[in-house]
């Protein structure tokens, strides 16, 4: 395991302060705001901890980004606890900064149980991961942009299928794919799991509604900044085995751009479908 995805683990090792209260700390890292991944995966944690059921898992969340977030803070979490049915239990949870919310997310667990099965296929004739670069290599010939961030250790390995907006900006797509894991072998806690595909769900989706302008996130003047998020847990997955991230854009309207995404499992299994609407306006 890299220390950075064991910094991960421990930031999403939330400490219980009061029933039902819990506090999440921050990274050290120079942020201007809190990552949204983050504050996305925590709360979950925090809803997750309040389950009592065993074998009762997430199969759904939805999230508001309602301020930005304060790096400098540690984030309180209040969850709310819904109900608690026979097959389902639903929790709300409220991160709070300086007296004030700055997220809600309301997720919903469930008991497996057997049922219809059908999914959307896989794409086909993708790269393998081990033959695309990773962030650093891909990312070194704009280091004078990005600066010492390229050096920064990653909890999650992405790699990204060409066309890469990084390298082609003005070329024009409706979507990209970007294959994705945790940076070392991870415990068999599907709670982690699926809390730490939260976390990565939010760190390339947005820049996918910029695709059909031929604009980058890395080349261009933007103010980008998530909304909301959802997402369907489908199928078991390995959040430390590679994860096909195929992404499309939706809509872009209104400085606002929507994209939509489905992680597949290495062997074609839909396991998770996300959606996100986030900020996108062009600085003159």
């Amino acid at each position: 395991m890299s220390e950075a995805l064991r910094d991960l683990i421990e930031l999403l090792d939330l400490e219980p302060i009061e029933v039902n209260i819990f506090r999440g700390v921050q990274p050290d890292e120079d942020r201007q705001r809190v990552f949204g991944g983050q504050v996305a995966g925590q709360a979950l944690v925090a809803a997750a901890r309040t389950v009592d059921e065993p074998g009762r898992h997430v199969h759904s969340l939805h999230a508001y980004f309602l301020r930005p977030g304060d790096p400098r803070v540690p984030i309180l979490y209040e969850v709310d606890r819904l109900r608690d049915g026979r097959s389902f239990t639903t929790r709300r949870v409220v991160a709070i900064q300086h007296g004030r919310p700055i997220f809600n997310l309301q997720a919903s667990f469930h008991n497996p149980e057997p049922g219809l099965d059908f999914q959307l296929e896989a794409p086909t004739d993708v790269p393998a991961p081990e033959s695309l670069p990773d962030y650093r290599t891909r990312l070194e010939p704009h280091r004078e942009r990005v600066g010492s961030w390229i050096d920064r250790p990653r909890p999650i390995d992405t790699r990204y299928v060409p066309p890469d907006p990084a390298f082609e900006p003005g070329v024009r797509a409706d979507g990209q794919l970007v294959w994705m894991r945790a940076d070392g072998e991870l415990p068999d806690d599907p709670v982690l799991h699926a809390c730490i595909v939260t976390y990565a769900s939010d760190m390339t989706l947005l820049d996918t509604a910029l695709r059909p302008s031929g604009k980058s996130s890395m080349t261009d003047d933007l103010m980008m900044a998530s909304l909301d998020h959802a997402m369907w847990f489908h199928r078991p997955f390995r959040a430390d085995e590679w994860l096909l991230y195929q992404q499309t854009a939706l809509s872009s309207s209104s400085a606002r751009g929507l994209a939509g995404g489905s992680l597949f499992t290495s062997d074609g299994a839909l396991a998770v479908n996300v959606v996100q609407e986030g900020l996108i306006r062009v600085i003159a």
